[in-house]
């Protein structure tokens, strides 16, 4: 069995935990757009082209079957829409997508239709709007206070988000941040909605928190682990402490019935005032699963035992709470269990 990782970036630690799955019975191989340390580690890789270019997708495929490929996880969220939408394709071709429906992953990249998708659904989410007039109109009506952020429609990590806190940084931080995305690698989808690329969002405060939640390869809802997001950097997590899941439970099982992923959602929440807001959710492995990994989870040899036929194997789906973990080039256990 041999599993591909498709734009895996500098994510090596990724590729360990995969390879380590695959010990014995397959490889781990992984493409990217140029070459990156993650590809170190692998058994085998390939420069791929440009993830819209019109041979992107015959290239995975060649690659697949030269190389006796057998599923492909992608681990970037621009990458997790083009394959999806190419799903048949795979299928003709026997390789497995271990993604969302297209239609999920659409929903999930642009952060205008995520927070309709969390509003129609009940679920506590930030006040967000398209447009700057529509801003200040609530402002006046005393709906949202400032500081608010913007961020990018279809943005991820902390690429072009700002804090505002008054009129004048509204209009001009709105500016500035449509400038940046359309001079990045954002101005691809964003320019599905040019005109409405960025959105400004209600300010939550409180514990940010990091959820993993993991259907099987049938899309049926199997369990979720909780990260509290002790230290941020640049959009990723540095520190995470394992907790509980009880107060995010609830969200995640209707989140899985609605996304219908197979395999991992990953889903960012803050807690004010106890209640949880969800802020955004992201169809692949997040930058805060090695926490949940070092806590006890094997995410990767679950994927593995699922594509082998087996069922759920509770051995790599136990999760320690109350461990502190640091991220860093290497992941590793800061300190150990604290008892609460």
């Amino acid at each position: 069995m041999n599993i591909l990782l498709t734009s895996v970036g500098r994510r090596k630690y990724i590729v360990e935990y995969f390879k380590t799955a695959l010990d014995g019975i397959g490889e781990i191989h992984t493409s990217n757009s140029s070459y990156s340390i993650a590809m170190m580690s692998s058994d085998g890789f390939f420069i791929s082209p440009i993830v819209y270019e019109d041979n992107y997708i015959e290239s995975i495929i060649t690659y697949c079957k030269d190389n006796n490929i057998k599923a492909v996880i992608s681990l970037f969220d621009i990458d997790l829409y083009v394959l999806a939408q190419n799903e048949k394709t795979f299928e003709e071709n026997s390789i497995k997508l271990i993604l969302a429906p297209a239609e999920s992953v659409r929903i999930c990249n642009d952060k205008w239709e995520t927070y309709q998708l969390l509003s129609n659904l009940g679920i506590k989410t930030p006040k967000t709007f398209l447009s700057v007039e529509k801003v200040v109109e609530a402002v006046d009506r005393n709906e949202i206070q400032y500081p608010l952020i913007i961020k990018p429609r279809w943005g991820m990590g902390s690429l072009s988000v700002y804090k505002i806190d008054d009129i004048n940084e509204l209009y001009v931080l709105y500016k500035k941040s449509k400038k940046e995305v359309f001079d990045s690698y954002l101005k691809y989808e964003s320019s599905l909605t040019k005109d409405d690329s960025i959105i400004i969002q209600e300010c939550i405060h409180g514990d940010e928190f990091g959820l993993d939640v993991i259907n099987d390869l049938q899309g049926n809802y199997v369990k979720t682990f909780a990260k509290w997001k002790v230290s941020m950097r640049a959009g990723e997590t540095d520190i995470g402490k394992t907790v509980e899941n009880t107060q995010f439970e609830e969200i995640a099982i209707t989140l899985s019935k609605e996304i219908k992923q197979l395999g991992i959602l990953s889903v960012d929440c803050i807690v004010q005032n106890s209640i949880p807001y969800v802020i955004e959710m992201n169809c692949r492995i997040s930058g805060h699963y090695p926490i949940s990994h070092l806590a006890g989870v094997d995410y990767p040899g679950q994927v593995v035992s699922w594509l082998n036929g087996d069922g759920n194997n509770e051995s790599k789906l136990e999760f320690e709470i109350g461990l502190t973990v640091t991220k860093d080039l290497v992941p590793a256990i800061l300190k150990q269990k604290q008892q609460s």
